[in-house]
């Protein structure tokens, strides 16, 4: 249930989505946690130093996941700031908690919510998130609680993937996947609309205008993300993750039976990829889309 709902209000149930990230997905991303935190270090690298973050200033970290993001917010805001990391998925948090704790950081907690059920208002300085709001169900209503969370004249940045052809760490393996399954169906369990739903700018645009946004720009950042310490790492990853994961797993035995014949395609196109000094990295291309608060009178929606 979500630790973000109003008290005054009954409790309100997980939903299907929030539901299958907790039974299905956490323990996939838990096993590519060195990929999902680690690999993500050059796209980090370049956004943080841009951050609109003071010492002192309150930042809420909306879908923080393992809460190495909520972390490094909570440094730069110094001890007299603080962060609050909010994710749905409870395994998630804990591994947050465990690390933030180890580290000793003393001015940052994590709640249990659901950022398009609800979030506190008009608390923060800054609302952040990273590859988190392309998976909301509703995003127009996900963004407008972020941005009701702000402060009179408080900030909100959060970073997305842009489209397929910039991204083929994520495209590639879902494309050769298909060779040999079937696209999922329309009843299909995923983990939202994806991580291409906010790739285009014009949509995006829209939907922060009608959450109640100003002064939106978007900025463009090109990065490599590791995919895998080794060629069979990789496999795994995609096969569990992201849009071939999908795939993979809504074929259910048809994808067994073809397990080893797409293994081996996947393999002869990883093999083709650059060698880093951690592991196999591919390209990758994100939008971090920046926005002020409106003053929207008499906003109730």
């Amino acid at each position: 249930m979500s630790s973000f709902a109003n008290p005054t209000e009954a409790p309100v149930e997980d939903s299907p989505f929030v539901q299958f990230w907790n039974e299905v997905l956490a323990h996939k991303f838990i096993r590519f946690k060195h990929i999902l935190v680690d690999g993500l270090t050059h796209h980090s690298d370049a956004i943080f130093p841009t951050l609109p973050v003071r010492e002192g200033d309150r930042v809420l970290d909306v879908g923080c996941g393992f809460g190495d993001t909520a972390i490094k917010l909570a440094r730069r805001v110094g001890p007299t700031g603080e962060v609050v990391g909010i994710d749905c998925c409870d395994a998630f948090l804990d591994y947050a908690r465990r690390d933030a704790q180890a580290q000793g950081i003393g001015n940052l907690r994590f709640v249990r919510g659901d950022a398009e059920v609800a979030l506190p208002t008009e608390q923060f300085d800054l609302v952040f998130a990273r590859f988190g709001t392309m998976f909301f169900a509703n995003p127009v209503a996900g963004l407008r609680n972020m941005r009701k969370a702000l402060r009179p004249g408080g900030r909100m940045v959060h970073i997305v993937w842009r489209d397929r052809a910039d991204n083929p760490w994520l495209s590639m393996a879902k494309d050769i996947v298909l060779r040999f399954l079937p696209p999922p169906g329309p009843d299909a369990q995923t983990c939202g609309p994806g991580p291409f739903s906010m790739s285009d700018e014009a949509t995006v645009r829209a939907m922060m205008t009608a959450a109640g946004y100003g002064q939106i720009e978007f900025r463009r950042v090109d990065a490599p993300v590791l995919i895998g310490r080794d060629v069979e790492d990789a496999i795994a990853f995609q096969l569990a993750i992201g849009p071939a994961g999908e795939v993979f797993r809504e074929a259910g035995p048809l994808a067994e039976q073809k397990r080893a014949q797409i293994e081996a395609a996947l393999a002869e196109a990883i093999n083709r990829q650059k060698i880093g000094a951690d592991g196999i990295v591919m390209d990758s291309s994100s939008w971090v889309i920046s926005a002020i608060q409106l003053d929207l009178q008499g906003d109730t929606q």
